[in-house]
């Protein structure tokens, strides 16, 4: 028997609806039909013993006919179920032999349901099969028995089968990759594709998890249409959709070209695998030995309006859903945790929460860049965003480059998902750099012009240039930023397609960033960089060892042939800071997050200051240390905020810091108690610190700067290493970027001098970066 699909007319002629319709109609159509068909073959003939459908036979669908969705290369599976009928092997030659002759692909066994049982405990494909399995012929109650054993069996081992089945299915992932990325993708068995919904059906079955969603149910029915179209383009059984198909598919399902076509696949397949993520954490967790009936659940702050709850983040109990920045904040957290983010708090934070508006609060800038600077962990964070429809609403621009293709086998990415890769493998690279913030951003954006007409470098450019501005970075930066979209490919491009000894070389990349006039050297520093992040994340084929020493050697000469580009001078004291240093003795100021001192300069001072806000559990995100000319008095100037939870009482605040002056409060050994009852927990991996001894930075003391990643108490911790070496900071000027700190420091020796000795300033070094490691 041959049963064809119809699916109408031209399909160029159709919506995308209208053609999607008619598939859908035309596998039910099929299905209906095929059973009718089946449901006569056992009843053909009279063999040995009674009949078929007599009570002790049953002919069940398995597989895609089950589920009524097969397309026209699918195979037809099939199980004849008896309680040991004599004449059950003529019964089902009177079955197989039709459906050979018809031309249908068949997968067949004869099983009673006890053989059946064993099969499917030891067989993990032959259990999927029959969890679905539909009668088609003969007596129900034998295929409901069948069905019901099976299920029963599954649940009662749900621990054991669920284990294996996530290792055949990380197995799978490895072997065919990720459908929403591949350039010619295996719409069946790729990760995200229509394997891992039926595999998520089964994990349902197991009572273990709820059935696939709406969203998930639209993306499998979507890939199931461009599987079906595929066989008809095609004639003949393929799930791989190559090249050379893309177009006349798309144009069977109504849609205007392959780039189309693939976008949504992207789309349906990135939702499926996101779907994926959040239940194979539900069946570890279920795998997992049993918690004592009495132990509470434990929940451990991770940030400001977060907590951490069974391996996952949600909201604090206090978390203000006004504030537009706790988003992005609670995804920092998240990612900076190495955790993910619950699917009930996004789904919360997407429906409730406030978002910046067109000019962001610093609060939120600074959670985007720690979000970016938690590396590899903050793509699965931002795929849990995205998928809730917030990353588009954050950064409208982004919807250009959601889901676009990029068809070239270089690129292993979308462009949204390139960035993000982007952005993640820079957070590697911010000890390169002294604007880490504006790497992570930038390499964010690089390719942003990809979602419009023209140079994508050109056009991305104008791109970030509005983008920077809405979040509220400064002009100069924004201008940095635009011109590192606009030249990121400055540096590979020029350093292999030219001769890096002639002078015009050096002079082309000189010339294309004195667009940023003063900030030259920090522009060649951060193209370097990203060019590293944005080769890495575009593929193997796109950046290798010499072109990584090519782009570097670029970067150094070009780098050797501007001028400047040394620490920032020591701040100096403004008339608010005079003023208060006017103080006899002290002077405390707390307003907000702003906490100001003046006093008598004296070795420690800095630290201990930076202890005292550590012990309120303030996080310093600037300091400047300065002293006033006029006066022997040092002023020392925070920006700290709460590391989660309330802010700190002033007035507690105010009189530890008054303590500490008076010599009457040993911040050490508070710190200390503190961090002995606090029990770590691993984090997101961050780059090795950076300490640099910086050359001719001050003839009036020696520049120490710093970067490494922010944690509680860093600042304590680097004056503490500095103060061992007997050195007193007459200047710093610390910020913190996102979760990174570039910290430089003024220090001189007893006698009030610059450091010298080659030994002494190495020792300097190695103590610095003891008290960060």
């Amino acid at each position: 028997m041959t049963v064809a699909y119809d699916t109408g007319g031209g399909s160029a002629a159709r919506t995308a609806s209208q053609a999607r319709a008619a598939l859908a109609a035309a596998r039910a159509s099929r299905s209906a039909e095929l059973d009718r068909w089946l449901a006569d073959l056992p009843a053909a003939g009279r063999g040995p013993g009674r009949p078929a459908g007599a009570g002790d036979v049953a002919l069940v669908a398995v597989g895609s006919h089950a589920r009524r969705e097969l397309t026209p290369g699918g195979d037809l599976d099939l199980v004849l179920v008896h309680r040991g009928h004599p004449g059950i092997a003529e019964v089902a030659d009177r079955i197989w032999y039709p459906v050979w002759d018809s031309g249908l692909r068949l997968d067949h066994s004869v099983r009673t349901v006890g053989e059946a049982r064993e099969v499917a405990r030891a067989d993990m494909k032959a259990a999927l099969g029959l969890l679905s399995a539909r009668r088609i012929a003969g007596d129900q109650a034998l295929a409901d028995e069948l069905r019901a054993a099976v299920l029963a069996d599954w649940r009662a081992d749900a621990r054991r089968r669920l284990a294996e089945l996530a290792a055949m299915s990380r197995e799978r992932w490895e072997k065919q990759g990720e459908l929403a990325f591949l350039l010619e993708p295996d719409l069946k068995d790729a990760h995200g594709g229509l394997r891992d919904v039926h595999v998520m059906q089964a994990v349902a079955a197991s009572w273990v998890a709820p059935a696939p969603d709406a969203r998930v149910r639209a993306a499998h029915d979507l890939l199931l249409d461009v599987r079906h179209a595929l066989h008809d383009a095609t004639g003949r059984a393929t799930d791989r959709l190559v090249l050379q198909e893309q177009e006349s598919v798309a144009h069977a399902l109504g849609l205007m070209d392959g780039d189309v076509l693939m976008r949504l696949t992207a789309e349906a397949a990135r939702t499926v695998t996101h779907a994926g993520d959040q239940l194979w954490r539900r069946v570890e967790r279920f795998c997992r030995p049993r918690r004592a009936a009495s132990r509470a659940v434990e929940r451990r702050p991770v940030g400001d309006g977060a907590v951490e709850q069974e391996g996952e983040v949600v909201l604090a109990r206090g978390a203000d859903l006004g504030d537009p920045s706790l988003v992005l904040r609670v995804a920092a957290a998240a990612a900076q945790a190495d955790l993910p983010l619950a699917p009930a708090t996004v789904e919360r934070l997407a429906g409730h929460a406030a978002l910046p508006g067109p000019r962001w609060p610093a609060g939120a800038r600074d959670a985007l860049v720690a979000l970016l600077g938690a590396g590899p962990p903050a793509i699965g964070v931002w795929e849990a965003l995205d998928q809730a429809g917030l990353i588009v609403r954050l950064l409208p621009d982004w919807e250009r480059v959601r889901n676009r293709p990029q068809r070239n086998p270089f690129h292993r990415f979308t462009v949204d998902r390139h960035l993000v890769e982007a952005a993640a493998g820079a957070a590697a690279l911010t000890r390169e750099v002294a604007r880490p913030d504006l790497l992570l951003v930038g390499a964010l954006l690089h390719d942003i012009g990809k979602g419009w007409p023209g140079d994508h470098s050109t056009v991305g450019a104008v791109v970030a240039r509005d983008l920077g501005t809405r979040l509220g970075f400064p002009p100069g930066d924004v201008a940095v930023l635009e011109a590192l979209v606009r030249h990121h490919l400055l540096l590979p491009e020029t350093a292999t397609r030219r001769d890096l000894d002639d002078p015009v070389t050096v002079a082309t990349v000189t010339t294309a960033v004195a667009d940023v006039p003063g900030r030259e050297r920090e522009l060649v520093e951060l193209l370097a960089a990203l060019a590293a992040a944005d080769g890495q994340a575009t593929g193997p084929a796109a950046w290798g060892g010499w072109k990584a020493r090519q782009v570097a050697e670029l970067a150094r000469r070009a780098t050797a042939a501007l001028a400047g580009g040394t620490p920032p001078p020591p701040p100096l004291p403004d008339s608010e800071h005079l003023s208060l240093a006017r103080y006899d003795g002290a002077a405390v100021r707390v307003a907000g997050p702003r906490v100001t001192i003046a006093a008598p300069d004296r070795p420690g001072l800095l630290w201990r200051a930076a202890g005292v806000l550590a012990l309120h559990r303030l996080a310093v995100k600037t300091a400047r240390s300065m002293t006033a000319q006029e006066t022997p008095t040092a002023v020392l100037d925070f920006t700290a905020v709460p590391e989660y939870g309330t802010p700190p009482d002033p007035a507690a605040l105010e009189a530890d810091l008054r303590l500490m002056l008076a010599d009457r409060l040993d911040v050490a050994a508070r710190l200390d108690r503190r961090a002995r009852s606090v029990r770590p927990r691993p984090g997101a991996p961050a780059p090795p610190p950076r300490v640099t001894i910086v050359d001719d930075a001050s003839h009036t003391a020696t520049v120490v700067e710093v970067r490494a990643h922010d944690r509680p108490g860093l600042l304590w911790r680097i004056g503490q290493a500095l103060g061992s070496c007997g050195l007193q900071v007459r200047g710093a000027q610390v910020d913190t970027l996102g979760a990174e700190v570039v910290d430089v420091f003024y220090v001189v020796d007893a006698a009030g001098d610059p450091l010298t000795d080659p030994a002494v300033l190495a020792e300097v070094r190695r103590e610095v970066l003891a008290a960060l490691t």
